[in-house]
């Protein structure tokens, strides 16, 4: 792993991403979606998790992050990591009115077989990618580029309009992660 994808300070604040295995539209769905934005919410108040900004797509995840607390963030989003995957092989398992159910359980079988570290299934890929933000450049181009990406894809026209990011709290409006806004 390269030295520039490791959390190097422990009370720094981080941009990362969570990619879905195979790259497969998992947040197409409303219910897998809520599942992370719980999984956000809990970690805020059990485990000191901090999320600055914040973008759910179809198949991935960015975040700004940082923590308060003794417990490492690397840590933190492990478990976060862990708990939604486990959750939302479940939630698919159970909805049979998933048109892609057996196509994507095959998709994270396959993957969670050549991983030693899974039992049956892998969701995530392996990795946050964790860059350091520590000036404020980088800090607003990150933020701008985060809110930006459902425009981007054509979600949306205005990145407010886009209820599962954390463009509406920085526009006055809350959402649905308590989010620590950044000056």
């Amino acid at each position: 792993m390269s030295h520039n994808y490791k959390f190097r300070n422990p009370d720094g604040m981080y941009f990362i991403t969570f990619s879905v295995v195979g790259w497969v539209d998992v947040f197409t769905r409303d219910v897998y979606r809520e599942i992370v934005v719980d999984s956000f919410n809990w970690c805020i108040k059990n485990k000191g998790l901090v999320i600055h900004a914040w973008v759910i797509m179809t198949n991935h995840v960015h975040m700004i992050v940082s923590k308060k607390g003794e417990q490492p963030l690397e840590a933190i989003l492990r478990d976060m990591k862990k708990f939604t995957s486990v959750k939302i092989i479940e939630a698919i398992k159970r909805n049979m009115g998933e048109s892609r159910r057996n196509w994507m359980l095959t998709i994270f079988r396959e993957a969670g077989k050549v991983n030693s570290q899974n039992e049956k299934y892998q969701f995530w890929q392996n990795g946050n990618h964790p860059i350091e933000l520590d000036y404020n450049k980088i800090i607003e181009q990150k933020v701008d580029y985060l809110h930006n990406n459902p425009v981007k894809q054509g979600f949306v026209n205005d990145p407010m309009c886009y209820p599962w990011s954390s463009a509406m709290d920085y526009s006055g409006i809350k959402g649905y992660v308590k989010v620590v806004l950044l000056d």
